[in-house]
């Protein structure tokens, strides 16, 4: 019998679970001297997503749902791009409340696709299934915004990636995570952290599994309809600090 299948296999397994810790550690380094680069983040998360990206494309296959956006592939991108359209919305909606949230913060989908670009991707083994699932994660990142209700302070950034690590598990968002959690609670020793970062946990262990749903038909709903349709519990320990202690969601 050849060997050749058994060492293509092992090949292949290596592949799609190696990480490369050295290249994140550069990336952390730079993202805590300025956390507002995103590129690091796409770069963190690309080093060490491991096998992530295909353990939720088979979960998404187990869901009929999810069959359907596998095999028709929508682009929310272009939906979301469409800044005409989401400002036509009505009051409430979650296109609506999507412009409003990158209208104020200066962002764009295609922003997202620009900072992920400087992250190189380094599998080989990615199919049409994965490579589309990976990019509508990063496209619906300030979608997720929207619906947890989580703001880009540090602190909602910290709480949002502690709800997307348990939506879609992934090495280098745990990572970052720890590492933004430690410097904030040595920045401000008085606030909760782990607080924070359970309830973000929480509430993306209660909600709806977002890479699941056809976002592209849900745009014009209310908002506060679909939250509660779909089990989005309202981040009250973000909110209490937002409310009494504004000025250090302000602080990098």
């Amino acid at each position: 019998m050849s060997k050749r299948p058994i060492t293509r296999s092992m090949k292949n397994w290596f592949i799609r679970h190696r990480i490369k810790p050295i290249t994140a550690l550069s990336a952390i380094r730079q993202l805590l001297k300025d956390p507002d680069d995103t590129g690091q983040v796409f770069k963190i998360i690309e080093a060490l997503k491991g096998d992530s990206i295909f353990a939720a494309v088979d979960k998404l296959r187990e869901h009929p749902d999810g069959m359907r956006l596998l095999v028709e592939k929508p682009d929310i991108k272009s939906l979301l791009n469409d800044r005409d359209a989401l400002a036509a919305m009505p009051e409430g909606s979650i296109g609506r409340a999507y412009y409003d949230f990158v209208h104020a913060e200066g962002l764009s989908a295609d922003g997202l696709v620009e900072s992920s670009e400087e992250a190189p991707r380094y599998d080989t083994l990615l199919g049409p299934d994965e490579r589309w699932f990976a990019d509508r994660l990063r496209d619906i990142h300030d979608l997720q915004h929207v619906m947890t209700g989580y703001g880009r302070d540090p602190i909602g950034e910290i709480s949002l990636l502690s709800f997307m690590v348990t939506q879609v598990y992934n090495r280098g968002i745990r990572f970052i995570i720890f590492m933004g959690s430690r410097k904030f609670q040595k920045e401000h020793p008085d606030l909760d952290i782990k607080a924070l970062v359970a309830e973000g946990r929480l509430i993306g262990e209660h909600a709806a599994w977002m890479p699941c749903i056809r976002w592209e038909d849900r745009l014009h709903e209310p908002l506060s309809e679909v939250r509660a349709e779909l089990g989005f519990k309202a981040p009250d320990c973000y909110l209490s600090i937002q409310h009494a202690a504004p000025y250090q969601m302000a602080v990098a």
